[in-house]
């Protein structure tokens, strides 16, 4: 009798899961986030609509971190369904990276700026009134800057200790603090930045843009690629349809435009209540609000014992000064109201703080933990001077 034959393994063929439509769209964790948060706005603005004796501080802070978590969680929802037409156009993943990704995180802060600017243009600012729009943009654009460069990239270096690329310096730190350099200096000349400075912006970051996707392959390497990584571990690995990725983008803009307009109420309503320059509004409760992208993926990079949680925040602090401000003067002039708390304090903080995050990288190329708690302790500074000022 013959021994039998041995009978090879078969290998089963992992086939891709199938895109999903629009109705399973509805269905995903995403969307039952950010469809609670709008009904949550909605409700709590009609309550207050009908009882008006329920209005007032705590009311409009409530609104205003229910509109900042809207703000995110739409944003990110926009971005999903950018990225996802780019890949079925055909769009090379690590150009998806360097543009659409890495403005992902700064879409709060464009579109508060840009809806700032379109409210001042219906609404002037006038001297010496508390909520200010484009009082409220500017402060939020430096006050993000500035928390991202001092308290979330403390947190992130207090966790874990960071090795600094001397690329990353050379090129992206030295940028970060140029584009913050340029728009102090653009403000401070005469207290305002009308549209051709604004498009001078715009078109400077477009030309670091072009370098950046000139030279992606080695870039590729170094950041973006371990980025795509992090988001992809965060959930983003579902198949959708051409239908439901544009569906992403549609509701993902429209809603985040609605919410940025109404963290700009919300703010000018708490700056009313408690008679503080929108300016402070913006520079903290909304800065620290509208940075929690950048910190969940600093994080996320910072248990990877990796150099990408300050590529990403040093990429954010070139978007926010250049595109964000650009875009928002472009659409309307941004005229300083309040002269005293800018100059005097939240201009010269940033440019402080971004020049001694640089000296820290540039010294050794690490980050320790000793530097980490200096950075807190300046933004606690920060706050100590700016509410003791007003």
């Amino acid at each position: 009798m013959s021994a039998p034959e041995a009978v090879e393994p078969v290998q089963s063929e992992v086939l891709p899961h199938p895109a999903r439509g629009i109705l399973s769209l509805f269905l995903w964790n995403q969307v039952l986030v950010i469809a609670s948060l709008f009904l949550a706005m909605l409700g709590v603005q009609t309550i207050t609509a009908e009882q008006s004796s329920l209005g007032g501080m705590a009311v409009s802070l409530f609104l205003l971190l229910l509109a900042i978590g809207l703000l995110i969680a739409s944003a990110d929802f926009f971005v999903e369904g950018a990225k996802g037409l780019a890949r079925q156009i055909g769009i090379a993943e690590v150009i998806i990276g360097l543009t659409i990704v890495s403005l992902g995180t700064s879409l709060p802060e464009i579109l508060i700026s840009a809806q700032a600017a379109w409210e001042a243009s219906q609404n002037p600012c006038l001297v010496g009134v508390a909520d200010c729009a484009t009082d409220f943009a500017l402060g939020n654009i430096f006050g993000s800057v500035l928390v991202q460069i001092t308290l979330i990239l403390g947190l992130v270096v207090v966790i874990r200790p960071l090795s600094i690329r001397p690329a990353w310096i050379h090129r992206d730190g030295l940028m970060m603090f140029l584009a913050v350099m340029l728009l102090s200096m653009l403000i401070l000349i005469d207290g305002d930045l009308n549209r051709i400075e604004g498009a001078l912006l715009v078109l400077l970051y477009v030309m670091y843009i072009t370098y950046l996707i000139q030279h992606r392959e080695e870039i590729r390497n170094e950041e973006f690629e371990v980025l795509e990584d992090i988001r992809a571990d965060s959930g983003g690995g579902l198949s959708w349809t051409t239908a439901s990725y544009f569906v992403m983008l549609m509701i993902g803009l429209g809603l985040a435009m609605f919410a940025s307009a109404r963290v700009i109420d919300s703010a000018a309503g708490i700056a009313i209540e408690i008679g503080i320059p929108s300016a402070a509004v913006g520079a903290t409760l909304s800065a620290v609000g509208t940075s929690f992208p950048e910190l969940a993926v600093a994080l996320l990079a910072a248990r990877r014992s990796t150099g990408v949680a300050i590529g990403t925040l040093i990429g954010s602090n070139i978007t926010d000064p250049m595109l964000s401000v650009g875009l928002a003067a472009m659409i309307n002039p941004i005229v300083v109201s309040n002269t005293d708390l800018f100059y005097g304090l939240i201009i010269p903080a940033t440019l402080f703080c971004t020049g001694l995050a640089l000296v820290f990288m540039w010294t050794d190329f690490k980050f320790n933990r000793q530097e980490g708690v200096i950075l807190i302790g300046c933004y606690a500074v920060f706050l100590f001077l700016l509410y003791g000022s007003i």
